[in-house]
This record gives structure tokens, sequence and C-alpha cells, in this order.
């Protein structure tokens, strides 16, 4: 028997036991409602999401084709539209995720208005949107089975029987959600409680970076600050202790390293002996050897490899390290945080180039063999140029002739349709599966793309409505073709929740209920 015929026959069982008390409950209308409302709390949706995430993790394992892939979403009704479109269009959820950006929270979700992205906004924000979006995920759920519900009433024969079959094979639209929770807004006993929060509130994946909490800078920019390895280790050891509290026990820790980008660190490691991971942190410090003779009032010295040399402090009183060692300092952090708690990896790169990132996994896996990598395909590159820039310098270095082609200005319109922008756009359609395949990259993400085509979709409305357009601009813009895309939203009072209001109308007042679903409601013109 199925779970809905399982409830049935308890929900009837129960009102045997009532002595007629209950006669007015329908047995199936309750069982419906808990087909509905499948997940009772946010820990029963990281318990179940945590499963899901690492059983794909493990196929990827075994066959690198089978990534996974998220957009970020900074609104429940955002993050519910993408997967009721995702279930339209391929029929199934699997290895499709929800990425919430602390990027967005910080731009669009604060009490304080929009905020760069340096963790400023409220701690309880990144919880409070997780919240949201299983709110809306569980709403796309009840919704489509409702519709289900009342065509199974309306059906026979086999027709019944084939929606039978579809409400007892029901996927949910609750997919696992990587939550960013940036440096851990503090000490380790911060991030611990904030993670409580998150895990409470759905989250069975939490990514960490290795910045200063307190000189936090976004991703893609410049002046980043990390913390030594001890510093970070505590904080996963904070997410880890989170999750087992709450018993979250498959709960998956991204650990993210933004060395590739910083160039400074607050922080000189503690270090016992040569060679430890504290004196491999300082190793990258750029240093000049000094006698006693040569220091200034207050100079910080160290001994390293027997010699006494003094970093370079800036007047900000942080210390800078060598250029160039931030591939090896991602290496370092990577394995380093794989080996101490973390699950996977998360590089973020100045450019999306598969080389580079897999020059470093590749490292990573000598020492870790099964290492993943969670990365951004991030708004902020310019991927049409890099792209076409890459193909230039593989041609250039082919020998192929290039005199057509100007390696600056390649973004420029008139070099589209051109063969040089034919093979960049194929290597960006092809980057995934292809980072998938040769840089260890389990999951891809974009970090804010519905940012981008909420203010695109926007303005393409304000451009015609306002103008000589006026209303067609709304009608052919955007409602023809949701109709003729089959948008769910469309109908935007079964969006809502209108005829689910009318189902529990029915439930609760029988015949007397006042149902909003008449012939003349104007949804049935849709």
């Amino acid at each position: 028997m199925s779970t809905y015929s399982n409830d049935i026959a308890a929900v009837a069982k129960l009102k045997e036991n009532m002595s007629g008390g209950w006669n007015a409950i329908n047995a199936e209308s309750a069982a419906r409602m808990r087909a509905q409302n499948r997940f009772q709390t946010g820990l029963d949706i990281a318990r179940y999401t945590a499963g899901i995430m690492r059983a794909d993790m493990d196929q990827y394992d075994a066959d690198p084709s089978a990534y996974t892939q998220s957009l970020g979403c900074w609104h429940g009704f955002i993050g519910q539209q993408k997967l009721i479109s995702i279930k339209k269009h391929f029929g199934t959820t699997d290895k499709k995720y929800l990425y919430l950006s602390g990027w967005m929270v910080a731009a669009l979700r604060s009490e304080f208005g929009p905020l760069p992205d340096q963790s400023m906004h409220e701690k309880t924000s990144v919880a409070s949107l997780i919240g949201e979006l299983y709110t809306f995920l569980r709403q796309a759920d009840a919704r489509e089975l409702g519709g289900l519900f009342r065509e199974l009433d309306a059906a026979s024969g086999d027709a019944k029987a084939a929606l039978q079959d579809k409400i007892d094979n029901f996927q949910t639209h609750v997919v696992p959600i990587i939550a960013d929770i940036d440096a851990g807004f503090g000490n380790a006993e911060a991030t611990y409680l904030m993670a409580k929060q998150m895990i409470e509130a759905g989250a069975c994946c939490i990514q960490i970076e290795n910045q200063v909490s307190d000189e936090k800078q976004c991703g893609h920019q410049d002046g980043k600050v990390t913390v030594p390895h001890a510093d970070f280790l505590a904080k996963i050891n904070a997410v880890r202790y989170a999750f087992l509290e709450l018993g979250v026990d498959d709960g998956v820790i991204v650990a993210r390293t933004d060395s590739l980008g910083a160039g400074l660190t607050k922080q000189i490691a503690v270090t016992e002996q040569p060679g430890d991971l504290g004196d491999q942190y300082n190793s990258f410090l750029d240093v000049e050897e000094v006698s006693a003779a040569d220091m200034n009032n207050g100079d910080v010295v160290i001994n390293q490899n027997g010699k006494l040399v003094r970093p370079k402090r800036l007047p900000s009183n942080l210390f800078q390290f060598k250029p160039g060692t931030g591939e090896a300092r991602c290496i370092l952090d990577s394995i380093t945080s794989l080996q101490n708690g973390a699950d996977m990896i998360w590089i973020e790169t100045e450019k999306p180039h598969i080389g580079q990132i897999g020059g470093m996994i590749d490292e990573i896996r000598k020492v870790v063999p099964n290492a993943k990598l969670v990365y951004n395909n991030s708004p902020s590159f310019n991927w049409t140029l890099n792209f076409r820039q890459q193909i230039f310098d593989a041609w250039a270095e082919a020998g192929k002739d290039l005199s057509a082609y100007d390696r600056a200005d390649l973004m420029n319109v008139s070099y589209d349709g051109t063969e040089l922008a034919t093979e960049a756009d194929n290597k960006i359609r092809t980057f995934q599966a292809d980072a998938a395949r040769e840089a260890g990259i389990f999951h891809h993400l974009i970090t804010l793309p519905t940012y981008h085509t909420a203010a695109l979709s926007t303005d393409n409305l304000a451009k015609e409505y306002f103008g000589e357009q006026g209303m067609l601009g709304y009608v052919a813009g955007v409602q023809r073709k949701e109709i003729r895309q089959g948008i769910a939203c469309v109908k935007h009072q079964n969006m809502a929740g209108s005829d689910m209001g009318d189902d529990h109308k029915e439930y609760f007042a029988g015949d007397a209920a006042l149902k909003a679903s008449g012939k003349d409601n104007t949804m049935n013109q849709f």
C-alpha cells in the first residue's frame, strides 16, 4: 500500500475510536492534507535533503557526468518557480538544488537596505530565507497535489488508476539548499549558533569561507583577508557539532578558500615546529631577513628556518603574502579542510578557466583522491570575453591566423557569428560537463542569476508598458508568453493558493462552503 492509502486507513481507524464524534471528518481528505504537507519541520527537510546530497556525491564519484547544479534564489517565490519550471521541462528535480547566496541576502534581504557583501546583514536573515524558500517549495507540493486530487475525483477507470499512480509516486519540489554562512559572522561560537538556526530552517549543506569575519569582502573583489587554518577549522568543527546536535548526521559542509584573491592575512599562525600547518601558512608571508640592529619600534619578527625575518605589515595592521602564491595556498587550504571535517571544497577563481581549476584539483587529489569541488559559475565573469580570449590564445599557440581578430576587443558585437565566437559559445555551453569531468566539479551554481533576470525582465516591461506599446507591452511581452509557454503562475490566484483554499473550505464545511472557483472565475480564461 502507498503512504496515501495507509494514511486513509489510519485516519479511518482513528474515527472509529472516537465513537462517532469525528463523523464529519473525511479520512481521504485528511490523508490528502497529510500528503500535501509531507515535511513537518525544517529538521525533517534537512535530514531528507542531506540523504539526497550524499547519494548524489556517491554517484558523482562513480561517474563525473552525474554532476549537480543550482541557481541562487533571493526569495521563496523565485525558488518555487524555478523548481516548478524544472519539473515541467525535465520531469524530475534530480540533481537540481537551490543556492542561497550571501551576496543576495546582503543586497536584497537586509533590513538595513542594500548592502555590500561584507557580512553586515542581520545574522538571522539567512536562516529566515531558508525557511521562506522551503515554505514556498512545500506550497508548490500542496498546489500540484491538490490539482491531482481534483483530477482524481473527476476521473474514472484507467485514467483514475494513472492519476493514483502519479499521487503515490509524487516527487517533491523540496530539494537540497547549499546555504552561505559567509565567514561565520564572528567566532566559532557565533558560527555554531548561526549554523543551528540554518539547519533548523532546513539547510542540509552549509558553505563557509576562510576570510576574516570583520574584514570580509565579496567573492570576486580584491583586498580579501584570510585566517590561519586553525581558526577556520574551529568553525568547520562548530558547524559539524551543530549538525550532530540536531541529528542531521549526514549534513554536508563546503569549505571555501578565498586565497586566490586574498593577498593579506590578519594573523601570523601559531607554529610549534618546522613544517607544521602554522609554519606552512607563515611560509607564504612576504618577509625580509633582518638583524636586531635593523628592527624598528613595534616591529613583528619571526624565526623562519633559522632566520630572523620581518613580515611586511601594512598601515591597516594586516600582513602581506608573497605575490603569486595564491594557487599554492588554495591547494593547502583545500587539502587541510578536507582532512579536517569538510566534505567538499569551493575555490573562488578570477576567471572560468578549466585548466586553472583542474590544475589545482589535480594537486588536491594527490592527497585526497575523492576531492569534489563546488564552483561558482559567476555572473561576475564576463563569460563572452573570457572564452573568446581563451579560444584566441589556443589558436595563437596552434599557429592559426588571427589577423581578423583584436584580442582586447573581442566583446565587440562585430565578432558575433564568427568562427572564433561560435567555438567560444560552444565551450561555454559545455563548460559544466567539461569541468565536471576534467576539474572535479560536483556542483555548479550561479550565485545571483535571479538578481539579474529580475532586473532584465523589469526593464523590458517598463520600457514597453510606459512607452508606445502601452498595455500591449505587458500582454505581448509577458501574458501571451506565459500562456503559450505554460507558465504556472499565469493563473496567479491558483498559484497563491485559491484552489487549495476552496478544497479546505469543502473539507471543513461540506456543501455550505463558499468557494471562489465558480464558472465565472476569471482564471478560467486561461
